[in-house]
Order: C-alpha cells, then sequence, then structure tokens
C-alpha cells in the first residue's frame, strides 16, 4: 500500500496533477472546497490517473484541510510514482 502527502489547490482552472514541490504531490482542482467536493474529485483525479478504482484510493486524514494523506491499495509508491509520470520525490 502506497501512502501519498498531497496539497489541494481547489477552484483551479483545470484539474491537474502539477508535481512534487518540498516533498509533497501538489495537485490543482476545479472543485471548490465545500462539502467534500474538493476531497472527491482528488480521489477521481488520482483514481483516473493511476486506472484503478475509486475505492482504492482512501483519504486518510486532512479531510477539511489543502494537506492531505491518501492510500493507494495494492500499488507500491514506485509504481504510483511511474503511472503518473513523476519522479520519485526527495
Amino acid at each position: 500500500m502506497a501512502r501519498l502527502a498531497v496539497r489541494v489547490q481547489p477552484r483551479a482552472k483545470a484539474n491537474d496533477i502539477v508535481g512534487w514541490e518540498g516533498g509533497v504531490l501538489k495537485v490543482r482542482l476545479t472543485a471548490p472546497p465545500v462539502e467534500g467536493k474538493a476531497n472527491k474529485a482528488l480521489v477521481e483525479l488520482l483514481a483516473d490517473k493511476l486506472r484503478i478504482s475509486k475505492s482504492a484510493v482512501t483519504l486518510v486524514s486532512g479531510h477539511g484541510a489543502r494537506n492531505k494523506v491518501l492510500e493507494i491499495e495494492q500499488m507500491a509508491e514506485a509504481e504510483v510514482f511511474q503511472r503518473l509520470g513523476l519522479p520519485t520525490p526527495r
């Protein structure tokens, strides 16, 4: 199981995985940060990019914050980075 630290920028112009910033994956989302819409959009974006089901992506912490931790089931961190097309964070 892989764990990802993510920083979300809600209300962006487009849904996009920006890359690593300070060891944290930066993600832009069009969804507003109300009623869990940004969290849902984050899970959907990552599941789509990783080509896995939404149920395999779990928000562990940061439900009401920009900084979040997600768990990706049945994937190692190296595979997550590879599928996202990102280098391993330093």
